[in-house]
């Protein structure tokens, strides 16, 4: 794999995982109950907590990633016979 790939999956396992671990440990203003806020807004964000949260849980999914592709356990020829399509001719 070559380097910048691997950075660009890695960038995108990161975003997703990003959007996995907002929502962890969050209190809404509206639990809170502070008044003439958005409800739904969060109390404490901790954006620093997550952002080194996701850095550790994109790293390891693309850790697993790399080592799926590096064994090659997975192809593309598998795949497509596991959704039913023939496998092509090399």
């Amino acid at each position: 794999m070559a380097v910048a790939t691997a950075i660009a999956i890695y960038f995108l396992i990161w975003w997703i995982m990003l959007f996995a671990v907002l929502p962890w440990g969050v209190r809404a203003q509206g639990e809170e109950g502070a008044p003439g806020t958005d409800p739904g807004a969060p109390t404490v964000p901790r954006l620093r907590a997550k952002l080194i949260w996701t850095t550790i849980a994109a790293g390891v999914v693309w850790g697993i990633c790399a080592v799926v592709y590096a064994k090659g356990l997975v192809t593309l020829d598998g795949l497509a016979s596991l959704f039913g399509f023939p496998a092509q001719n090399r």
